[in-house]
């Protein structure tokens, strides 16, 4: 029980919600055990107005009529999107992309994604809200994962179901590791950059004269073990 007596009077809307809860429980309880509004308001603490608020509350609708109602806005209210739109755009952004809704962009950031919900909806949508919505989804902006065009998930499955087991039957069988291999290149100079220019009139790009590259192949097995051997080359040209 939490009795507070000869308080100063203080502003009930400062203190902690389980307190301010439990101030008004109390009031009616002190109140059915026969205590005066002025009683009530010294024994607790607060104005004798407010005291008066919660009573005649309770007499008019009941314990539920002097419980605290959550701050703040409610969930959905103000916002651009209904619950209909919301659902549908979320379905949208995992099914689909924006070139398959001819939208000018590869992947699903803010500006595509304001430009779809205009596209379906005509509504205007400011790029820091596509944040929050994206937020409060859970979706989080992340570096898409490459894959060719060429690959066919049909025949990866297969692979996996049928042929990888036997690899690693086989494997097994003869005391051997199974090695997943890579290759690849950096140099020191762009290979595939282009720029406009008269036909017949091939633009020059000063570069530095030093070039070298460096080649690497490499694989690593299903335990973690890495290898590889790499080359290094610098050549000269004037």
């Amino acid at each position: 029980m939490w009795y507070v007596s000869g308080m100063k009077n203080t502003d009930a809307r400062s203190l902690p919600r389980e307190v301010q809860q439990h101030n008004r429980n109390q009031a009616i309880r002190l109140f059915s055990k026969g205590k005066s509004r002025a009683e009530i308001a010294e024994i607790i603490g607060v104005h004798y107005v407010v005291v008066c608020r919660w009573i005649r509350a309770w007499e008019s609708g009941g314990k539920k009529a002097i419980q605290l109602k959550k701050r703040g806005r409610s969930s959905g209210e103000n916002r651009l999107l209904t619950r209909d739109q919301e659902a549908a755009l979320k379905r949208l952004l995992i099914d689909k992309n924006p070139g398959q809704l001819k939208l000018p962009f590869a992947l699903w950031n803010r500006k595509a994604i304001q430009s779809v919900v205009y596209k379906m909806w005509r509504v205007k949508i400011a790029i820091r809200t596509v944040g929050d919505y994206m937020k409060r989804w859970g979706f989080t902006p992340q570096k898409p994962i490459k894959r060719a065009y060429e690959q066919s998930p049909k025949a990866v499955q297969e692979w996996l179901d049928n042929s990888y087991p036997e690899i690693k039957k086989l494997s097994k069988k003869e005391n051997a590791e199974i090695y997943w291999g890579d290759e690849t290149g950096v140099r020191n100079d762009c290979q595939h950059s282009r720029g406009y220019a008269p036909r017949g009139q091939t633009p020059v790009v000063e570069i530095n004269a030093k070039r070298f590259s460096v080649n690497m192949i490499s694989v690593i097995n299903n335990q973690g073990l890495l290898r590889f051997i790499s080359t290094f080359r610098v050549s000269l040209s004037y």
